[in-house]
């Protein structure tokens, strides 16, 4: 297994949670079906990541949820609702481009089969999220090869602890910088405000220029130049967990801060990516709104003590990318056929920083 970030010995700051994960916050897991057929004219390297707040089969209630598009040629859905209601219920799956519909539908499956009772006495709707990256570059993305099975199948396997990365669900067939991209992940402890949680980060990660590439503050891309300075093509999707007690708006701005966390690792936001992020909380423990409750109490953090907060946002999203490219493997493009995208070596990453100046710490 090829080192993560923080064990190669990047100058990361903050201090991480006992699997550096977003599944260190309390009942987050996470769950893959990676789809690889190298045999296939063209090869199949896709799939389906799903992140579930409170775990399988867990409580109906809403993930308290803010969202911010930094640059919107992308989709995730259900975020309309997440703008006026404030959370969102059931999983939070990630796939590439042309199979959000079907998994869209598979999530909506999984909630009802799970819940039936609950959807068949209070004729409850169900509004998933489901968002996506473009993988045809190193896959058949116009053959459409995720299926609902593949879908639930991601559900079902979500779990705890270590996180798998790189090559894996729906980040299989992603690039990042010019090299392999695909899923990462990574967690900060934060003590603020009187109270101690976790912030946990996960990115699909399929986004950058090759010559902005930049790795604790050295311009890597420069220095390495894998591809060039071609045009920004592809996307990312941020997700973003903690179990601190926020309202919805101040979960909004934790988003727009995980964009901040992508801009650490020199990306502008080019026009054709689709840069999206999510954050919510786990914690308020709340019935659903249909309940029939006519009044909800919540404990919230002050905005006043939410500075800890967003540096931990910008550490784990800046790691999380890192690691989903440490994590990566060597493939051959389908289109344009032959074109060879690397694998970021870890140890050349080094002596190139080191080559800049005398790392920090």
């Amino acid at each position: 297994m090829k080192p993560r970030a923080r064990e190669l010995g990047l100058p990361l700051q903050g201090e991480p949670g006992p699997h550096n994960a977003i599944t260190d916050v309390p009942g987050v897991e996470v769950g893959y079906r990676t789809i690889r057929r190298e045999d296939e004219q063209p090869a199949v390297r896709t799939g389906v990541t799903a992140i579930l707040p409170f775990g399988r089969g867990g409580p109906l209630r809403p993930a308290w949820a803010g969202s911010f598009a930094l640059n919107g040629n992308g989709e995730m859905t259900g975020l309309h609702w997440v703008k006026d209601g404030g959370y969102f219920v059931g999983p939070v799956c990630l796939t590439n481009t042309h199979s959000v519909g079907i998994v869209h539908h598979a999530a909506v499956r999984y909630m009802i089969d799970t819940y039936r009772g609950a959807f068949t006495s209070d004729h409850l709707w169900a509004l998933p999220v489901v968002a996506e990256t473009y993988d045809g570059v190193l896959s058949d993305v116009l053959g459409q090869r995720v299926t609902e099975e593949d879908a639930l199948s991601a559900i079902a396997a979500a779990r705890g602890g270590r996180v798998a990365e790189g090559s894996v669900g729906g980040g299989t067939g992603m690039i990042c910088y010019g090299y392999k991209g695909g899923s990462g992940t990574s967690s900060r402890r934060v003590r603020t405000g009187g109270v101690e949680g976790v912030v946990g980060a996960f990115v699909q990660a399929n986004f950058g220029r090759p010559d902005l590439f930049t790795v604790c503050g050295v311009p890597v891309g420069r220095l390495l130049a894998p591809g060039g300075a071609e045009p920004e093509m592809g996307s990312v999707i941020g997700v973003v967990a903690t179990d601190l007690p926020m309202l919805p708006h101040q979960l909004g701005r934790v988003a727009r801060r995980a964009a901040l966390g992508i801009a650490r690792t020199g990306s502008s936001g080019g026009n054709s990516s689709g840069d999206l992020f999510l954050a919510f909380s786990t914690a308020n423990p709340s019935p659903l709104p249909q309940s029939g409750e006519d009044v909800l109490q919540f404990a919230a953090l002050n905005d006043e003590r939410f500075d800890p907060v967003y540096e931990a946002v910008c550490q784990a999203v800046e790691e999380a990318v890192l690691n989903a490219l440490l994590a990566g493997e060597a493939m051959t493009a389908v289109r344009p056929p032959g074109r060879e995208v690397p694998a970021l070596d870890g140890e050349t990453l080094l002596r190139v920083m080191r080559s800049y100046g005398p790392l920090p710490g």
